[in-house]
């Protein structure tokens, strides 16, 4: 069904088409309505159209290997998607799902050479779309391909994280062990014996008791940020473990099917061969 000029007007691709010009595609392009929550096209179906959304949301997502939903974009009015399966003539990359009631403009590939050639501006904004989409895509997978535990932390720690793992390091290192027994020595010495110094803590160490308490205070916070942060880290391993292992499993179930589909091949190729050559005799 032809769609009125009016709502081509308002689309971003047919500014500069004179009216004339627009009322004439006007014949050729489609209008359609899209119900929220509705698909309008899904991964690997053939692509025969493009679609500029005039009004309403479309989510764009993929899935990936191990089942996990993957959101490419948010098609808002005056966006177009759909261009790719249109322009190699291959199957759908991906399922496009309402997200609110939708008004769209479709296209096919004899309309889209038509709106070339009365605006050859169009085919410009129609390659800055599939741009915009390439470089999402391109970020889709820097982020999906399996991570480096202590980069993927490293990004989100603060600076009294920082502080606190190099003090727990500090404390559980040799140097700490030895600056402490020497401080704890001298300290008892002065207050013991008369090595003429004034005696400003004698026994039992009362002020020394209390420093030692409050240093064994701040330690232990300062060891339960850390390993906070560790616990953190090591729940950050285990999902990378997981996505890890789920896509060794699903590799390993793909190529079980690669060989079960070459050895159906080869036992029908043998099969035919046998025919062909007669059966042997007896």
């Amino acid at each position: 069904m032809a769609c009125d000029p009016q709502l081509l007007a308002d689309v971003e691709l047919f500014e500069h088409v004179d009216d004339e010009d627009r009322a004439r595609l006007a014949e050729f392009i489609d209008a359609c309505q899209l119900a929220a929550g509705s698909t309008l096209f899904k991964t690997g179906e053939p692509g025969d159209s493009l679609y500029i959304v005039r009004s309403g949301e479309v989510e764009l997502f993929i899935k990936d290997t191990a089942g996990q939903k993957i959101l490419l974009t948010i098609a808002s009015p005056g966006e177009v998607f759909g261009e790719l399966a249109l322009l190699d003539r291959g199957p759908r990359t991906a399922t496009a799902l309402a997200l609110t009631d939708c008004e769209l403009l479709e296209l096919d590939r004899d309309d889209l050479m038509r709106l070339f050639q009365k605006s050859p501006s169009a085919a410009l904004r129609l390659l800055a779309a599939m741009s915009h989409m390439t470089r999402k895509a391109d970020e889709l997978l820097r982020t999906r391909v399996s991570r480096n535990v202590n980069e993927e932390v490293e990004e989100h720690i603060s600076v009294l994280q920082r502080i606190a793992d190099w003090i727990s390091w500090f404390s559980g290192s040799m140097l700490f062990l030895v600056l402490n027994l020497l401080w704890f020595g001298i300290w008892i010495a002065v207050n013991v014996w008369p090595l003429g110094v004034p005696q400003f803590d004698p026994f039992p160490f009362g002020l020394l008791t209390m420093i030692v308490s409050l240093e064994a205070i701040f330690l232990s916070c300062f060891v339960l940020i850390s390993q906070n942060r560790q616990a953190e880290k090591d729940r950050v391993r285990a999902d990378i473990e997981y996505e890890v292992n789920i896509k060794a499993e699903l590799e390993i179930a793909h190529l079980h099917e690669k060989t079960d589909r070459v050895y159906s091949e080869m036992l029908e190729y043998f099969v035919r061969l046998e025919k062909r050559i007669g059966a042997p005799p007896r």
